[in-house]
Order: structure tokens, then sequence, then C-alpha cells
């Protein structure tokens, strides 16, 4: 590993070659070494058995406390944000990266990051026009990754919509795909659905860095599931092994630092969103250590005292939820209408909000995730690279002639499984 003499000087030559053209043109003079995700899966593949968080940015406590564990723990990060979360948080496709910057500058942060538009939903054919408008923008605002996710539509259209929305993502981005909605034990992911779109892909000249599957977990609070089925997701892996796509592991929150440890060891797992449990630590809930909140007899959260938001802040906050007749579940709303009033807590309250989120993203990097010094890792691969594009891990190796719309359709018709209950899984 380089020493810190050695890192300093490989870092400042990262900085001239390693950042996409939208982050130089956005942030010419910055110090943040904002990378794409294909080299932050890269590192994780070097390094071996390892997965790089990716940090929901639900709000500025949760960026901030991100991104000081992973400077304390060497490690490359993502941070991202879904496009269902724009909706009910402060923070958003357009300025994520903002945020990233600012903080990476402020605190001197030198390890890779990249900045992931998580779960682009495209629910219907009319969503395809106006995401042909959003998705440039969305890389004109600083994205450097991004995953398109029409997995709410039969398996032909979900290939067909990712095939037309490909060719508005730049090679250099890292590119998701994601196969079978995420909604826990309903409607789990098949090895032939995911063939089946990776191959469509392949054919295509597409090669996606990760792929997210229906795999037994959910968004949001974990309650009643039995998480991750880490040998569907093996076999699913496995069988996508000779197009070299990484897992991203959807809904951590709720599953256990054993379950998480075992999708790292027995899967092809790179990367891993962690959305809920950041966004009540930030706010002083009590958790048990892989960040699901506990209730009391009642039912209800149970705020530790002097941690997180003052008490008076969380009172205000209970009473709104009260008020709007928010679920648990629902208490993520909660982000937007209070953004600026937590922001306007005194000093210390607000740098324990970001400590606790740091605390718990640290133990996470380096006990669960393995990703410890994984910084070092994409830093050399960018000067070994020696440009801010790594190139696809894959090469066609399907024939396009067998993946026209028609034979697609065809072929997609032919995929039998149960596609799950109905319902909003999103988060």
């Amino acid at each position: 590993m380089l020493n810190p003499s050695e890192y300093s000087k490989a870092f400042e030559e990262a900085l001239t070659i390693g950042r996409p053209p939208n982050i130089t043109t956005l942030f010419p003079n910055s110090r943040a070494l904002i990378v794409s995700g294909k080299y932050i899966d890269k590192a994780m593949l070097t390094k071996g058995k390892a997965i790089a968080m990716a940090a929901n940015g639900r709000s500025y406590f949760v960026i901030r406390g991100a991104l000081m564990a992973a400077q304390r723990a060497n490690a490359a990060i993502i941070i991202e944000i879904a496009k269902s979360e724009s909706d009910y948080c402060a923070i958003n496709y357009w300025n994520l990266a903002r945020y990233v910057d600012t903080l990476c500058n402020e605190l001197g942060i030198t390890v890779p990051v990249a900045v992931h538009a998580d779960h682009y939903g495209i629910k219907k054919q009319e969503d395809i026009e106006s995401a042909k408008t959003v998705i440039p923008s969305i890389f004109e605002a600083g994205i450097t990754s991004t995953s398109i996710d029409a997995s709410h539509m039969p398996d032909a259209d979900n290939l067909l919509a990712s095939i037309e929305l490909y060719k508005y993502v730049p090679d250099w981005a890292g590119f998701e795909t994601e196969v079978g909605e995420i909604k826990g034990a309903s409607g789990l992911s098949t090895p032939e659905e995911a063939l089946f779109l990776v191959q469509g892909l392949n054919a295509h000249n597409i090669f996606p860095d990760w792929i997210a599957l229906n795999n037994g977990t959910t968004h949001g609070i974990e309650s009643g599931s039995e998480g991750i089925q880490i040998e569907l997701t093996a076999r699913i892996h496995e069988a996508l092994s000779p197009y070299n796509v990484s897992g991203a592991q959807h809904g951590t929150s709720g599953n256990s630092s054993e379950k998480l440890t075992q999708i790292r060891e027995k899967t092809r797992t790179t990367k891993a969103n962690v959305a809920t449990a950041l966004q009540m630590l930030s706010w002083g809930l009590k958790v048990n250590d892989y960040g699901n909140a506990h209730l009391d007899e009642n039912g209800e959260f149970i705020k530790v005292k002097d941690q997180g938001v003052t008490e008076a802040a969380w009172e205000k906050l209970t009473a709104y939820a009260r008020e709007k007749g928010l679920k648990k579940g629902d208490y993520k709303k909660l982000n937007l209408p209070f953004e600026t009033y937590l922001m306007g807590q005194d000093r210390k309250t607000r740098e324990r909000m970001c400590k606790r989120v740091e605390d718990f993203v640290y133990d996470m990097l380096v006990n669960v995730f393995n990703c410890k010094d994984t910084a070092p890792i994409a830093v050399n691969a960018i000067l070994e690279t020696g440009t801010f594009d790594p190139g696809p891990r894959a090469s066609r190796t399907e024939n396009p002639d067998e993946w026209t719309p028609e034979k697609i359709r065809e072929k997609g018709d032919r995929i039998v499984r149960d596609r799950g209950e109905k319902g909003d899984f999103e988060d």
C-alpha cells in the first residue's frame, strides 16, 4: 500500500486525469476526486470480496458523515440518491454532486467518490420519452454513475427501455441495470430473466457494471422478511459470470452484519445501498448493529437522549408525522420539510448527527464490507489507465441478429415467473 507521501503524489496526478469531463466543467478548481462508478467497482474487484457502500444521501448530515467515514477508512465510496427520494428529500439528482464536491473540499476528502443516480425508474412506455431529456441533464449536473430501472415492466420492455435509454448515458459512466422489482420475498428474480437482460444488453454493446436483483430484501424498514437470500443471489451471479457484471445489493437496512458478510463472501456483489439506517442514525434513534430501528412496546421509535437531533426537534418531527398520518416506513418523508429546520440547530447538535453516521458507516466499511484501504487501489487504477474512463469489463459475445426488438419480445414472452404482489415498493 502507498505510504502517505506516495498517496499524496498519486492523488494529485489522479485529480488531473481521473475526473470525468462533466466534473471538470462544473468544478474546474475543485480538489474533490469525483470519479466514474466504474473505478469504484474496479477497486472492489481488485481487492477481492469487498463491497463499496452506496450511501443514500438523503440529507446534508448523512452525506457529511459518510464522507468522513470513507476518509477515516481510506475507502472509495459511492454517494447516491434515487429518483423517488428526490420527491421527499432536499437532495436530488441535480444538486447531489454539488453537495459532495463542496463537502469534499471543505473536509479535505482525498478518497475517490462516485456520485450515483439510483433507480432512474421507468414504469411505463411514456416515461421513456421524458427520460431522453432528463438523463443528459443529470450528467450535466455532475452524476458519474446511474441505474436505469425498468424492472417494474415486463422483461422484454425492461430490456428494450434499457437499450433505448443507454444511448443517453456517457460511455465512461458507471451503469447499473435491474431485474425484478425490489419487494421482499415476493416475485423473486430468476437466473433465466437475469441472463435474458444481460445477454440482450450485451448484444447491443451495453456492458453493465452492476445488476440489482429482487433477492428477498426490501427497501426501508425491514420487518417480517427473510431478507437477502444468499444462495439465490450466488446462483444468479454465477450464471452471469461470463459477462463480468457485478452485483448491486439493495435494501441492506435490516439485514444483519452476518448476512451482509455472507453476501460479500459468497456472491459477486461490489455495491451495497444503505439508506434508511443512515437516516435513522442521524436523527438519533436507537438502532441495532445493522441499522434497523428499535421500536418500544407501543410500536414507536426510541429516541436516544443527547444523540442525533435535539429532543425538542424530535418532538417537532414526530408531531408533524402524527398530524400527517405517517406510518413508520413513511418517516422518510420528514427529510424534505425539516432539512432547513435541522440545519438551524446548534453546531454541537449538527456535528453529533454527522458523527453518529460516520461511526456507523466506518464500522460497516471496515468490518462488514471489507473495503478499508480501497482508495489507493482506485487511484492506482486511474493512474494505470491514464484517463477518467476505465472502459468496459466485457465485450460483445451475443449475436445482435438474435436480439432484434421482435426476437426480444418472443424471448421475453417465454419467460414465466411469479411477478409477486402489486404495490409501491420504492424508497
